[in-house]
């Protein structure tokens, strides 16, 4: 699997005096002086300064006061003595302990045998207490002690907490190949540990490695892990296919597991013969049954009542939450909620589950980046910018490791999507960029529609379709193998919709809008969001009623989608012929999005919509609405008005596209307009009620 960029996040290895020393020049001069030094320190000693020394040796490889001792030391009648010399000469701390630059130094120059020699005595004494090794165990790992006991105590500590505590397992595990394990017999535990922080350069090698044997131990367990690191690669398909690979006689537990990666990359047929073939087995754990939930509630979103699943999945994140462990995912529950829930224009259920998930831990450190990206985009979706950044900014510094591909390519549309509802060109420009490159790195699959659609739709703002063209097609394939599923389609329908109107293709709307009023027979949302795409058209052909428009607004916005229905109001209001029509549409517009309070109307909508002003004073605002715009910027005005493209701006009077376009955001920029539709509403009184003509 290819690896994560390193970088200053990654964890060096503890610093510890008994690492591996190898033999080398320096290393010699160092062990050179650590003698001299020794020899100055206990030459003014008294008695014995070899049993001295030998008492300093003993506590600093792990022994304490007053016991137990080395047996050598333990029977010298005169210990009391030894002790109360090294005290004397300073040589051990208050509590019993070797200071610190003196223990340094006799282990850089005690020779590594009579080291290990101590550490394997003081393992047995500890043993036999019947006390565990503990932190000791630890401490001489790092020491590279190699001893069996001390590995197998590592390992079943690691054991412990690797569902709770991923990060301490893998130190554990790294720890216990130091200390002698084969660091192939827990290298699926090792992987799933590493994998739980979000480390996926090393889980993905140890399971290579894994996996690559004849006969590889723990393989069920590998697999879960290998397939969840390829689904946060973005490429969920290899997954799909790795658990093919296992076979269904091996999958046992994993099944579940098998079949959200199988429907997520489009093989639901698979997913439903692999699970006819499984038998019920395990007990009834609230692991076990997070899981069944999953996937029995993931399949109900392909059927022909896509809205049960919804409760089957929520059921499933609760059901995770409670359980508190962490095991290797294609997706979490909560993440498939959320998507199930925004898919069903129901963002305010998806921002629900994915808190309580957060506050819960669900999938550990490395499924925190994710979920709180999907509530950024619950947020955006609700015209919240403010809160899609601050989750955004959570999700960056969520865990230790940069984020996943399939995390940063989710993040990438967020900046397009934050970017085009800001109304920014030139953010979007730069938004789309690094979209572009973030793209390259992932396949299309079941849970990232939502994304796509909002790259689709910035391609065609941009005019740069053709450059997600390939996606796209893959997307429609996807789809086309799951029968089409109303509830994961209707969205990416409407995304083509809105690239369809802003590319000014009737030919490329028609499907996606007849694919919306099929759907609407079965699906709340899809009817609102057909509803939605007929309003724009007939705006679009300037043949709407207000009424019927503000109706499809209100309505999306009663689905989650309150800035695609002031959008659309604003539209029809800079279209409207009739004053109150207008007006009406522009109250519509910004009662939906509120943050457009804050950008007030232009003096001379003012007096055009307000009582008249007292004699005398009738001029006083309504002049000067056009003054600032140059005799350039009034030409692009016109036209703009008239529904031109900033191609057909630039052909009508022989400036590029581009030129067109800046002209446009410095007019928004001097008006305050908020958004485009804000802006054509504002250009139009500016130069009079006759823009656009009338036929």
């Amino acid at each position: 699997m290819h690896g994560q960029t390193s970088g200053p996040n990654r964890r060096e290895p503890r610093h510890d005096p008994l690492h591996a020393r190898a033999v080398d020049p320096a290393r010699d001069r160092e062990h050179t002086a650590a003698k001299d030094y020794i020899q100055a320190l206990v030459a003014g000693l008294s008695g014995n300064t070899a049993a001295v020394r030998e008492l300093l040796v003993a506590l600093s490889v792990g022994f304490t006061l007053p016991g137990p001792l080395p047996d050598a030391l333990a029977r010298r009648e005169s210990l009391d003595g030894i002790i109360a010399a090294a005290e004397d000469a300073g040589l051990l701390a208050p509590d019993g302990t070797v200071v610190g630059t003196v223990q340094h130094a006799l282990l850089a120059a005690t020779p590594s045998a009579h080291v290990h020699a101590l550490q394997r005595e003081l393992v047995e004494k500890v043993l036999a207490t019947g006390e565990p090794l503990g932190e000791l165990a630890r401490d001489l790992a790092r020491s590279r002690l190699r001893d069996a006991r001390v590995a197998a105590e590592l390992e079943r500590t690691a054991d412990s907490v690797l569902e709770s505590d991923p990060r301490l397992a893998a130190d554990l595990y790294a720890e216990a190949v130091l200390a002698g394990t084969d660091e192939l017999a827990n290298a699926a535990r090792h992987a799933q540990a590493a994998a739980g922080t979000g480390d996926l350069d090393a889980a993905g090698r140890l399971v290579d490695r894994l996996l690559a044997l004849p006969e590889s131990p723990d393989v069920q367990r590998g697999v879960d892990v290998a397939a969840s690191v390829w689904a946060q690669r973005g490429m969920l398909a290899r997954g799909a296919e790795t658990y093919s690979w296992l076979g269904p006689e091996r999958l046992e537990s994993s099944a579940p597991l098998a079949a959200v990666a199988m429907i997520g990359s489009g093989n639901a047929t698979g997913a439903e013969q692999l699970l006819a073939a499984m038998r019920a087995s395990g007990s009834p754990t609230l692991l076990a049954v997070a899981l069944s939930l999953t996937e029995k509630g993931l399949r109900q979103t392909l059927g022909s009542e896509p809205q049960l699943g919804l409760p089957e999945l929520i059921r499933a994140s609760d059901m995770m939450n409670a359980a508190g462990t962490v095991i290797p995912l294609p997706e979490t529950p909560a993440a498939l909620a959320a998507l199930c829930a925004l898919h069903s224009g129901e963002p305010a259920v998806a921002e629900s589950v994915l808190k309580s998930a957060v506050s819960a831990g669900q999938g550990g450190d490395a499924a925190r980046p994710r979920l709180f990206l999907l509530l950024a985009w619950t947020a955006m979706q609700q015209d919240n910018a403010d809160e899609a950044r601050l989750a955004i900014n959570e999700a960056v510094k969520a865990n230790h490791w940069s984020l996943a591909p399939r995390d940063e390519f989710l993040l990438a549309a967020l900046d397009v999507g934050l970017a085009r509802r800001g109304g920014d060109v030139h953010d979007l420009v730069l938004a789309w960029d690094r979209a572009r490159e973030s793209m390259m790195h992932v396949s299309v699959d079941l849970f990232s529609l939502l994304p796509w659609g909002e790259l689709m739709i910035a391609a065609a703002r941009l005019r740069e379709t053709r450059k997600v063209a390939h996606y796209l097609g893959g997307i429609w394939e996807l789809l086309g193998r799951l029968d089409n599923p109303p509830l994961w389609a209707v969205p990416i329908h409407w995304a083509a919709v809105q690239a369809a109107l802003l590319s000014e293709s009737p030919a490329e709307l028609a499907p996606h809008a007849a694919a919306l009023v099929r759907a609407s027979d079965r699906s709340h949302f899809a009817s609102v969001l057909a509803a939605g795409g007929k309003a724009w058209v007939s705006v679009l052909a300037g043949r709407f009623e207000a009424a019927d428009v503000e109706t499809a607004a209100r309505e999306l916005a009663a689905v989650g989608m309150p800035w695609e229905g002031a959008r659309l109001a604003g539209h029809a209001a800079a279209h409207a012929e009739e004053r109150r029509d207008m007006l009406k549409l522009l109250a519509c517009a910004r009662d939906l999005h509120p943050q457009s309070q804050g950008s007030p109307i232009p003096p001379a909508a003012a007096s055009r919509h307000s009582a008249p002003a007292p004699p005398g004073q009738e001029n006083t605002v309504a002049t000067g609405s056009s003054a600032g715009l140059s005799a350039r910027e009034r030409e692009v005005a016109r036209l703009l008005l008239e529904g031109k493209t900033y191609r057909e701006i630039g052909e009508a009077i022989y400036i590029s596209h581009r030129t067109a376009e800046h002209h446009v955001a410095r007019m928004r920029r001097r008006l305050g307009a908020e958004n485009r539709s804000d802006l054509l509403i504002r250009l139009r009184i500016a130069l009079g009620e006759g823009y656009p003509p009338r036929e």
